[in-house]
C-alpha cells in the first residue's frame, strides 16, 4: 500500500491511497479458491468447478467485493497508523481500478483536536436553592380544584360576565379571507379566563345566547402559526349557551376521592411537584455556569464540517423566528455580517464544550447503560399515545433514533461527575430570585 498525503491543513488532511493490483489478485484467487470448494454447477461435481470457469464467471463480482473490503481496511489502517480520530466520517473515493490495474483512491477527513482536559477541581459554582411559597402552593391546589369543577348550565336571560363560560361558534379571518384553524363549533371560552388569544375573552363580556358579535384581535408575535403571529384578524361569534362554574372545597374528602389520605397529603404532593420544577431550575442555572467556566478554560479548534453544521441548525432557527417577526431585540439593529459572525461564535463554543463533555466522558469511562436507554425509550415513546409499540419499533431498528436519546443522557452524566469535582457552595433565594437569574441567562 502507497500512501501519499496530499493536504495537511489544520484538522483538515487528505491522502491518495494505492493498492497494487497484485495484492488484489492473491485475494480474489484465495477467495474463488474458497468458492469453488462448495459451488455445485451442471456437470461437475461440488468442489470440482474449474477455476478457469470460477474466473470467468465469479471473477468481476468477486473482484469488486474484494476491492470494497481492501478499500475499507486500507482507510482503517491509515487512521490507525496515524493515529487520527476522524470528527466525521472520512470521504472516499475512487479514483481507478480495473482488471490488471492497480486500486487508486483517496480519502479525506477531519480529525478531533488534542483536547487537553483542566483542572475540574479548580471550578467554582454556587448551586441556587429555591423553596416553593405558600402562596404558590395555594396557587397549585387552586387549580387543581378548578380542573375538577362542575359546569352549570344558566337558563335565566342574562349577559355573560365575569366567570361564567359562554359556549360558542366562530369564524375567523385575516384580510378578509379565512384560515386554517380560524372555524370551530360548541367552543367554551371563560370570560375572563386564559389560553385563548389575548383579548378575544374579553370582548366576549356582556354577550347573550343568541347573539353574534364581531370582534377583531391581533395574533401575539410569537403566536405559534408564522403566518398569523403579529396579525390582525376578524372573528364572527356567535353565543349559543352561558354556563357558570361551581368549585368544591379543599377537603379531606375530596384528597380521598383524588387518591391522597387526606388533605395535608394532597398539598404535599403540590409542593413536592413545585420543588422539583424549582430544582430543575435550579439544575439548569448551575449547568449553565458548569458550561460557561469549562468554556473559559479550553480554546481548541473546532472541525469546521462540525462547526458549519451547527451554526447552520442555529441559523436556520433564526431564519423561522425573523420570518415569524419574533428576532430578538438585542439582534434587531444589527447587519447579516454582524449576526453571522456573533452566531458563528456560539456554534464554535457549542461544539468545543460538545467534545469536551465527550473527552472528559470517555476517559473517564462513562456510559449509557441498557437500562437507562431502555427507561429513556420507553419514557419517549409514551408521548406517542397510541402509537406507542410503532415508537418503540422504530428505537428498536433505527440506532440513529436511540442515539438521539443517548447523548442527552450521556451529557447529563458527564455533568454530574464533573460537579462531583468541582467547588459547588449552595446559596439559598426566592423563587423569584431564581426566575430572575434564568432570564438574566437566556
Amino acid at each position: 500500500m502507497q500512501i501519499t498525503e496530499t493536504q495537511s491543513d489544520g484538522l483538515k488532511h487528505a491522502f491518495t491511497v494505492t493498492l497494487p493490483f497484485a495484492d488484489l489478485e492473491v485475494k480474489r484467487q484465495a477467495r474463488l479458491t474458497e468458492l469453488g470448494r462448495t459451488m455445485k454447477l451442471p456437470g461437475f461435481r461440488p468442489g470440482k468447478v474449474p477455476m478457469t470457469l470460477l474466473q470467468k464467471r465469479y471473477g468481476s463480482a468477486v473482484m469488486a467485493e474484494v476491492a470494497d473490503e481492501s478499500v475499507n481496511e486500507a482507510t482503517r489502517q491509515l487512521l490507525s497508523d496515524r493515529g487520527f480520530r476522524p470528527a466525521t466520517q472520512p470521504k472516499v473515493d475512487l479514483v481507478s481500478a480495473g482488471e490488471e490495474k492497480d486500486l487508486e483512491f483517496t480519502v479525506e477527513l477531519e480529525v478531533l483536536p488534542e483536547i487537553v482536559i483542566p483542572s475540574l477541581s479548580d471550578i467554582t459554582l454556587t448551586r441556587l436553592k429555591a423553596e416553593p411559597a405558600p402562596d404558590s402552593v395555594d396557587q397549585g391546589l387552586a387549580n387543581i380544584l378548578k380542573s375538577r369543577r362542575k359546569e352549570i348550565d344558566v337558563t335565566e336571560d342574562r349577559p355573560a360576565g365575569q366567570g361564567d363560560g359562554l359556549v360558542v361558534d366562530f369564524v375567523g379571518r385575516t384580510g378578509g379571507e379565512l384560515f386554517e384553524g380560524g372555524a370551530a363549533q360548541d367552543i367554551s371560552i371563560e370570560i375572563g379566563g386564559t389560553g385563548f388569544i389575548p383579548g378575544f375573552a374579553e370582548q366576549l363580556e356582556g354577550m347573550k345566547v343568541g347573539e353574534t358579535r364581531t370582534i377583531t384581535v391581533t395574533f401575539p408575535a410569537d403566536y405559534g402559526a408564522a403566518e398569523l403571529a403579529g396579525k390582525e384578524a376578524e372573528f364572527d361569534v356567535t353565543a349559543k349557551a352561558l354556563k357558570t362554574y361551581e368549585t368544591q372545597d379543599a377537603t379531606d374528602e375530596l384528597a380521598v376521592e383524588l387518591g391522597f389520605e387526606d388533605l395535608e397529603d394532597l398539598k404535599k404532593f403540590v409542593r413536592d411537584r413545585l420543588q422539583r420544577e424549582l430544582d430543575s431550575e435550579a439544575r439548569q442555572n448551575l449547568k449553565r455556569q458548569l458550561l460557561d467556566a469549562l468554556a473559559e478554560k479550553v480554546d481548541f479548534a473546532v472541525p469546521p464540517s462540525l462547526s458549519a453544521s451547527e451554526f447552520k441548525q442555529i441559523w436556520d432557527r433564526l431564519e423561522e423566528e425573523r420570518k415569524a417577526g419574533r428576532i430578538d431585540e438585542e439582534d434587531k439593529d444589527k447587519d447579516e455580517e454582524t449576526l453571522r459572525a456573533e452566531y458563528q461564535a456560539i456554534a464554535d463554543r457549542r461544539v468545543r464544550l460538545g467534545l469536551l463533555l465527550a473527552e472528559i466522558g470517555q476517559t473517564n469511562g462513562i456510559t449509557v447503560s441498557n437500562e437507562e436507554m431502555s427507561r429513556a425509550v420507553f419514557q419517549h415513546s409514551m408521548m406517542y399515545g397510541a402509537r406507542q409499540k410503532e415508537a418503540l419499533e422504530m428505537f428498536r431498528k433505527n440506532p440513529q433514533a436511540a442515539d438521539f436519546l443517548r447523548g442527552p443522557i450521556f451529557e447529563e452524566k458527564v455533568v454530574d461527575y464533573v460537579l462531583e469535582l468541582a467547588k459547588v457552595e449552595d446559596k439559598a433565594v426566592s423563587p423569584a430570585e431564581l426566575t430572575a437569574a434564568l432570564e438574566t441567562e437566556a
